[in-house]
């Protein structure tokens, strides 16, 4: 079930950015009075098709799902034979270069103007996400820098955060660039309150490698988990007889501090039929009770258990913002995603930055159906992610690719004159192969992340 799913998760975002990129394409040729011969969604062998509109443009599917294509008239394919006299002027070649060029920019903006488009319906709606409250390690970065257990980050250089994916946003580009952050946060006092404060952590001198996947982890940083308040008690349970009640804070167990929830239910487990002294608060004030877990078989363990419910849901903050700043955010976030990504490259061309960094299908399906499964927000902001990352691939001067054609026309643009046929055609094969390494490399770090 789980791997039909993540199929099917998989087979939707490629579908859709597929064919929102050859839209891009055929919308804008179509606007620049080049006759489209064919719509393909996948490519090599066709196993579906239908001709509609004036030009009898051909609609297809095809056997190949990563990627899709747009055929035009185009003189030089040679499959097309004689071009007729009344189509020769919606010839592709014959178009002049700004609007090849736009033809050929279409796509990837096509998949940025999707990225802005998921985006702002997602601000509009309101994206659930948890506080930007942590969790810190000891003798890490973090703590050196002051920051401690319960902290509530409220600012980073000026700039408001208002959950743990913004946190994590801001603290990622400005690892990027080496900087040392101002942070702003809210620390709860012995009162039951806040009081204000402020830490410099410096994010010069992190290993690069892995960046995105290990900031935190380097940092000694990790989303503070919920305290060990209990929630339902079962009646005639050791939690009920022994005077416990549903909004008790638990603190102490056996005068040892308790960090949180799930480190309060390890405790008891690994307690059973010993009494335990536990201290916490009630209302406000200090209470302290003694409990005996009860033992119970679990496959091959016996753990302790007290029949009380440990309130483990994470406090959240719905994000919402009106039409208009939903549509600044959203631009801002795929201009911000584009530079992150394009500054990644240019760390991994020069060596600074792992090429572990490098992911293919598999690693997109396994995301995919990840986001799938925890819900249609997650999986929405996934594709607008891959759909940024579509768009800035396709733009990188690799002949074959978009950004390859646009590097032809910047030339003759320039020049006055086309790139010589021989020139084009070497570099094609060029850019070929390095595709082929770069696909490559990312089918060894899918297959690595997937054994791993």
């Amino acid at each position: 079930m789980v791997l039909l799913q993540t199929i099917l998760a998989f087979a939707v975002v490629i579908g859709v950015l597929v064919t929102i990129h050859e839209l891009g394409h055929y919308l804008v040729a179509r606007w620049c009075g080049v006759k489209v011969l064919r719509f393909s969604v996948g490519m090599g062998k066709i196993i579906w098709s239908r001709r509609f509109g004036a030009d009898q443009t051909e609609w297809a599917l095809s056997v190949v799902p990563l990627g899709g294509y747009v055929k035009m008239l185009d003189a030089r394919d040679e499959e097309q034979g004689e071009i007729a006299a009344e189509d020769v002027a919606r010839e592709f070649t014959q178009q002049s270069v700004a609007k090849r060029m736009a033809i050929v920019a279409a796509g990837p903006i096509a998949n940025f103007l999707l990225a802005i488009v998921i985006f702002t319906g997602l601000y509009i709606h309101g994206i659930p996400e948890p506080l930007a409250r942590l969790a810190v390690s000891a003798g890490s970065p973090a703590q050196a820098a002051g920051l401690r257990s319960g902290d509530l980050v409220t600012e980073i250089d000026g700039e408001a955060v208002r959950s743990w994916s913004e946190l994590r946003w801001q603290l990622l580009q400005a690892a990027m660039e080496h900087k040392t952050v101002r942070i702003a946060l809210q620390r709860p006092n012995a009162q039951g309150g806040n009081h204000l404060s402020e830490s410099v952590l410096p994010l010069t001198a992190l290993d690069e490698a892995g960046l995105d996947e290990h900031l935190f982890e380097q940092l000694g940083l990790e989303l503070a988990r919920p305290p060990a308040l209990l929630a339902q008690i079962m009646s005639g349970g050791p939690a009920a007889v022994a005077g416990l009640q549903a909004g008790d804070l638990i603190l102490k167990i056996d005068g040892e501090p308790v960090a949180d929830g799930s480190v309060f239910v390890q405790r008891l487990q690994a307690a059973p039929g010993r009494e335990l002294l536990l201290e916490g608060q009630r209302h406000g004030q200090p209470f302290s009770v003694r409990v005996t877990p009860q033992a119970a078989r679990v496959g091959e363990q016996t753990v302790g258990r007290i029949l009380a419910q440990v309130d483990m849901s994470t406090s959240l903050v719905v994000i919402e913002s009106g039409p208009l700043e939903a549509v600044q955010r959203a631009v801002r976030k795929t201009w911000d995603t584009s530079t992150m990504t394009l500054s990644m490259l240019g760390k991994m061309i020069s060596g600074s930055v792992s090429l572990k960094n490098i992911t293919g299908p598999i690693t997109i399906a396994d995301y995919a159906g990840q986001t799938a499964r925890v819900g249609w927000i997650s999986f929405l902001s996934f594709m607008a992610f891959i759909s940024i990352s579509l768009g800035i691939m396709n733009l990188l001067p690799i002949p074959v690719l978009d950004g390859g054609h646009l590097l032809y026309y910047s030339v003759e643009l320039f020049s006055g004159r086309p790139v010589p046929e021989r020139i084009g055609a070497l570099a094609q094969r060029a850019g070929i192969g390095l595709l082929v390494m770069l696909m490559a490399v990312a089918m060894f770090n899918d297959i690595a992340r997937l054994i791993g």
